[in-house]
């Protein structure tokens, strides 16, 4: 379905948005690996520190706090493991997806790519993986069995992370936005193709309209370098709307 336009009427005028080119390496330079240094949420100390900045430099994300309260943290274990745990948890509740986890996790001893791919669909199905995810599960498994190193993207760039990891199949740009923020806990992580912040950004904002990807991309530059915690922020701002009846339907 086609993503709707964004009313150009906005309350506050948005910066353009930053470019850049990355190959997305499989295995980055030592010269990237010096060079990126990314800001890390690893303690809900840090997504304090977020808050507080992001209160002191911006009116909406005051509102959004006084009204949502304090984020969770929502720190995940990164490399293969992490990954899978994201896949897994797409497009179901926390509940079913906790549960899914759990059985997969059981069947699959220890949690490494070859053990994975030594599994027979029959074994994953049980455990509650639809079809679609066991083919991404053995895609980044295939991935990390022939050579994607995602313990060596922990200190590159989020775009090179982003590339590398949008190279498998299965793996799509809202996957690698959501390893980057919860996975690495980059506090500047951002995840804009997602329906939630596209919502909570609408309702906060007050827009028109809902705006698309690319728009809540262009929106969230106003919220570096602690994109990551503006979209904790809104992520419980969705929450504390739905609970109240007053989010935007879907």
């Amino acid at each position: 379905m086609a993503q709707p336009r964004i009313n150009r009427a906005r309350p506050q005028s948005i910066p353009p948005i930053r470019t850049s080119e990355a190959s997305g390496p499989y295995r980055p330079s030592k010269g990237a690996l010096a060079a990126a240094r990314p800001r890390i949420i690893a303690t809900d100390a840090d997504v304090r520190e977020g808050v507080r900045a992001l209160r002191r430099k911006c009116a909406i994300m005051r509102r959004v706090h006084d009204t949502a309260g304090h984020p969770p943290l929502r720190r995940r274990p990164a490399g293969f493991e992490g990954l899978a745990r994201i896949i897994v948890g797409q497009q179901v509740s926390v509940a079913s997806a906790a549960a899914i986890w759990a059985r997969t996790a059981e069947v699959c001893r220890p949690f490494e790519p070859g053990v994975l791919l030594a599994l027979d669909n029959g074994q994953l199905k049980a455990a509650g993986l639809s079809g679609p995810k066991i083919r991404s599960l053995r895609a980044i498994a295939e991935a990390c069995s022939n050579g994607l190193d995602l313990a060596s993207l922990d200190h590159v760039s989020d775009e090179q992370v982003h590339a590398a990891l949008t190279k498998v199949v299965g793996i799509g740009p809202w996957t690698a936005d959501v390893y980057i923020m919860f996975c690495l806990g980059r506090a500047d992580g951002w995840a804009p193709g997602d329906l939630a912040l596209q919502i909570a950004a609408q309702q906060a904002m007050g827009l028109a309209e809902r705006p698309n990807a690319n728009a809540l991309k262009e929106i969230g530059e106003r919220w570096r370098p602690w994109r990551g915690v503006a979209a904790r922020l809104l992520w419980a701002y969705y929450a504390a709307l739905k609970q109240k009846g007053s989010a935007v339907p879907v």
